[in-house]
This record gives structure tokens, C-alpha cells and sequence, in this order.
């Protein structure tokens, strides 16, 4: 098998693994009996080791100057915690058991996205049409546990968990190491990465963005629920917003401009407002997983734009850190801002308060992105 077929397998399957767990570990939890700031409370949990565990795997990927072993022992321990985690009854339980998750799976996110990246640079192809089949795996997973869920139980999940474990696994033994650079990696190498001041910005407009974002993955399968969805529905609802990134992702080559990225960026933050203000007036679950479609027009094009902006920044041997750096903020500290203070506003105020405040802060975090258009123009 080509490495771009490798590529694109793992990308799939990993990304379904991953839709496995973001959208439907909160309805998980919320089906044991758990109310939702106690959901919050246990993603939050998650969001402090996804702070240690991302960078720490970046880090040990950087030194040791290899990609895919660090991969293939994340995902082996990923597929098993997640199957034991599924199985969990008591609250301490479910708290340690996602902990363990959160520590093995959410940093494959940035090596896979460094991997994706770094290869597809190799071999001369787009990155956006690997990365497409990651949107595709999370939307075919999505779509087939709202329904195994609905006819099998919540805990149905953790068969899948296991399988495509295993199926990524082997992906993976079969795939070779992207190539390193030559120059080592210090902490006065990171250290001068950091301080760098546009890096700095930029990492705040990320950190900014990603809170309404984040909260919104958490509490949408709660949100649907209460309008009267069931299981499936979320499952419908995270297969189109998943689906909708497909044609994105493929064609980045036509819409992804050098330069541009901090453009794009804001402009995908606005969309978010928009997207977040409509999600707090409809009353119907339904028209609530339709909105869904505005993903097309948000994380895709934030995300990708992101990533090309980082790697212009951050020099090569840093990359998969400096990929870990901007995972973290999306999905480590935002994660516990969002899980752990969206979990008591949800519970105090309600989905719809809950959805202009998250439209509010997206459209605070566009005008500063605004400034720093400005400010890069003088």
C-alpha cells in the first residue's frame, strides 16, 4: 500500500476514533444519570492531562525524532482505555478511566495532523486531500454510533472503540517514519520559539476561538437532547458537520493562500458568531443538527489556515511541538474553560443563554483578529 493510502487510512480512522469519543462521551455520561456541570466537571479533568499528555508526546516525538512508534503505542493504549472506559458505572470511575483516555488519545491529534502535514510535503501532494478522509472518518462514525448507541446501549461504543483501535493500529505498524530534521531540539530552542511575538498573538487569537468552539462540541449532544433528540439524531447531527468539512479539507489547494492564513482565520470566526447565535434561537433539535452545516465554513478552513500559519512560524524541527502547542489550546485549555465553566453556565442558564454567550466571545475573539490584521499591515 502507497504511503498516501496509508495516510489517508489513518487519517480516517483515527478521526473516527476520535468521533467516537468528543460528541458522544458527554451524551455518554449524560445517559449514566450525571448532570451536566458534572459532565463538565470530568471533560475538564480530561482537558488537564490533555495539557500535560500533548506536549509531553510532542516533545518525546521531537527528541526521540519519530513519529510513528509514538503513534503506534498512543493508539495501542487508546483502543484499551476506551474500551474499559465505556464500561464504567461509578462517578470516580468514569473520571479516572477518561483521564487515561484524554492522556493516550488526544495527543495523537497534533502528531497525526504533523504527520499528515510533514509527509504529504514529502511526496509532493496536498495535505488537504489527506485530511479529507479524516472529516470523512468522523463523519461515518459519527453517523453509525447515534445509531448503534440507540439500538445496542451506551456502552455498545466501546466494541468500536476496540475495533478501530486495532484496524489503526495496524495501519500504523505498516507506515514509515517522516523524515527528521538534522538539527537538534533544546529547550533554548523552544524557548526562543515562544517568545516569539507573533507566535505569542497568534496562540492567543487560537485560545480565544477555540473556548465557544470546544464548548459547543461538548454540549451539543446535551443540547440536542434536551430539544427532545435522541442518540441518533446527534449521531445525524456531527455526520453533517463532519460531512460538511469534506469538500473543504479536499479543496484547500484552490482556497488556502500563503500569506493569507490570519485572513482566513478571522473570517472563519465570524462565521462561528453566526453559527452559535442561530443555534441559541432555534427551538427545534432538528434545525439544530442542520445548522450543523455551518462547520463547512468554520473549523476546516480555521484549522487548516492555522496549521499552515504555525508551520511558517515555528522552524521544522519544532513542528510536531509547535503542532502540539496549538492542539492544546484547541483541545487542552480551552477544553477545561469550556467543559468546566460551560458545564455551570449550561446548568445555570440554559442551552439558549448558553449559545449567544458562546456567538458573543466567537465574535469578540473575530475583532481581535481584526487587530491583528491591523497590526500586521503597519
Amino acid at each position: 500500500m502507497s504511503v498516501q493510502r496509508l495516510l489517508k487510512a489513518h487519517n480516517f480512522l483515527f478521526f473516527g476514533m476520535l468521533a467516537l469519543f468528543i460528541p458522544f462521551l458527554p451524551v455518554f455520561l449524560d445517559g449514566q444519570g450525571l448532570e451536566t456541570n458534572e459532565v463538565g466537571l470530568i471533560i475538564g479533568a480530561g482537558g488537564f492531562v490533555t495539557i500535560i499528555a500533548q506536549p509531553l508526546w510532542g516533545m518525546i516525538s521531537d527528541r526521540r525524532k519519530t513519529l510513528r512508534k509514538v503513534l503506534l503505542l498512543l493508539i495501542f493504549m487508546a483502543a484499551i482505555s476506551g474500551f474499559l472506559l465505556f464500561h464504567m458505572n461509578s462517578f470516580v470511575g468514569l473520571i479516572i478511566a477518561a483521564m487515561v483516555v484524554y492522556f493516550f488519545l488526544m495527543p495523537i491529534d497534533p502528531l497525526t495532523e504533523s504527520l499528515s502535514f510533514t509527509m504529504t510535503e514529502t511526496i509532493g501532494t496536498n495535505y488537504g486531500s489527506v485530511r479529507t478522509y479524516g472529516a470523512l472518518g468522523y463523519a461515518v462514525l459519527s453517523l453509525v454510533v447515534g445509531y448503534v448507541m440507540k439500538w445496542f446501549g451506551m456502552s455498545s461504543v466501546s466494541i468500536l472503540f476496540v475495533v478501530i483501535g486495532i484496524i489503526s493500529f495496524a495501519v500504523m505498524w505498516k507506515m514509515p517514519d517522516v523524515p527528521t530534521s538534522s538539527a537538534p531540539v533544546t529547550i533554548d530552542g523552544l524557548k526562543k520559539v515562544l517568545k516569539n511575538r507573533e507566535m505569542q498573538l497568534f496562540l492567543l487569537l487560537v485560545f480565544l476561538s477555540s473556548i465557544p468552539a470546544r464548548m459547543n462540541d461538548t454540549f451539543l449532544g446535551i443540547h440536542i437532547r434536551s430539544l427532545g433528540g435522541d442518540p441518533s439524531l446527534v449521531g445525524i447531527a456531527f455526520f453533517i458537520s463532519a460531512a460538511s468539512e469534506i469538500v473543504i479539507f479536499a479543496l484547500s489547494v484552490w482556497w488556502l493562500r500563503q500569506g493569507k492564513e490570519l485572513l482566513i482565520m478571522t473570517i472563519a470566526i465570524f462565521f462561528y458568531a453566526l453559527r452559535f447565535f442561530l443555534s441559541g434561537i432555534v427551538e427545534s433539535a432538528m434545525l439544530l443538527a442542520i445548522i450543523q452545516l455551518f462547520q463547512a465554513l468554520t473549523f476546516p478552513i480555521y484549522y487548516t489556515a492555522a496549521i499552515q500559519n504555525l508551520y511558517r512560524i515555528v522552524p521544522r524541527e519544532w513542528r510536531a511541538t509547535g503542532q502540539t502547542v496549538l492542539a492544546l489550546l484547541f483541545f487542552g485549555l480551552s477544553g477545561i474553560v469550556s467543559s468546566s465553566v460551560g458545564g455551570f453556565i449550561y446548568h445555570e442558564w440554559g442551552g439558549h443563554l448558553f449559545y449567544y454567550l458562546l456567538g458573543s466571545i466567537s465574535f469578540l475573539a473575530g475583532l481581535f483578529g481584526v487587530y491583528l490584521l491591523i497590526r500586521k499591515r503597519k
